[in-house]
């Protein structure tokens, strides 16, 4: 599942990924700096993960993982091909969501495409360049997309679309200046990017003496969110192992994150939530308090389950 990093140019954008994958790009001060996308693996922060490994005393730890793709900025215009921008809309077709970083800060070293900062005005220009992008695909498949007059067929329309895909609004602020502070977005946070990117350069002895923290964790958990992705665990003594699912998930589906033989060979799973387990002490108390169920292939998997698949 990917997630692209959008936005206006010199908004973060590029240095948000440079601090999220740990991979150097260019973040030079002028438009267009990137232009094919950056493409990085991030790892889901997730303590329970820890918690169980500690359990099962595991030789091995395997945390969940999301893509980001960092796409190079648009601009007003870039629906008809300004700042490249029909080549960066494709782009934004192939990943699952969008996270639009918008800069709410002032500065006098960092040019604006707009000459200044503006949230609101500049959320709607990415909105619009993506709804006029939209318009374009719409007109161009038309005729092919509703021949058959089809409920099916408009449902299957709208994963194409840029408008319809999930987004997560990230405010790149600064200590001296949140031109965000007013603001009340549905689906945003708020992140001084320059001083994650200064925090990631630092041990962790040091951000300990500072009392520093970052607020990436609060980030990628979002991010994962927005896929509406959930997660199961496996563990045991050689590895504990977060899985990604869809929300909504089976038990049968749950199985085939594992292995595709597990969907086919499917005969029951034993559920027992995290909490549960790790109260328990292992597997064999929480079979004896009664904790831990033994589930057929239509039982829903929530966030937090710990399963064992017999086939």
């Amino acid at each position: 599942m990917k997630i692209g990093i959008i936005g206006m140019p010199n908004v973060g954008k590029s240095t948000l990924f440079q601090v999220l994958t740990k991979k150097q790009v260019d973040t030079s001060n002028y438009p267009f700096a990137t232009i094919d996308p950056n493409v990085g693996v991030v790892q889901v922060p997730d303590e329970r993960l820890n918690q169980l490994a500690s359990l099962s005393r595991s030789k091995k730890i395997v945390p969940a993982v999301i893509e980001f793709v960092d796409i190079a900025g648009l601009v007003k215009g870039a629906a008809e091909g300004e700042g490249l921008g029909n080549q960066f809309l494709s782009h934004i077709r192939e990943v699952d969501a969008i996270c639009h970083v918008v800069r709410a800060f002032e500065s006098t070293g960092i040019a604006h495409v707009m000459d200044k900062p503006d949230p609101l005005r500049d959320i709607e220009i990415i909105k619009t360049e993506l709804e006029l992008k939209d318009l374009e695909t719409t007109t161009k498949i038309k005729e092919k997309i509703f021949k058959d007059a089809g409920a099916g067929k408009k449902e299957a329309m709208q994963p194409q679309l840029l408008a319809f895909k999930p987004a997560l609004l990230v405010f790149n602020i600064s200590a001296k200046s949140n031109l965000a502070s007013s603001l009340n977005i549905p689906n945003s946070i708020s992140l001084d990017i320059s001083q994650e990117n200064d925090v990631s350069a630092m041990s962790e002895k040091e951000r300990k003496e500072l009392g520093i923290e970052s607020q990436l964790p609060k980030l990628i958990k979002a991010a994962y969110e927005l896929l509406g992705l959930i997660t199961f665990f496996t563990t045991g003594e050689d590895e504990t192992r977060a899985w990604t699912i869809p929300s909504g998930s089976t038990a049968k589906r749950a199985g085939r994150a594992i292995h595709s033989d597990f969907e086919e060979k499917f005969i029951r799973a034993d559920v027992v939530f995290w909490e549960k387990l790790i109260e328990a002490g292992g597997w064999s108390k929480a079979r004896e308090l009664g904790r831990l169920s033994s589930q057929g292939k239509d039982y829903m998997v929530k966030d937090g389950d710990v399963i064992e698949f017999k086939i």
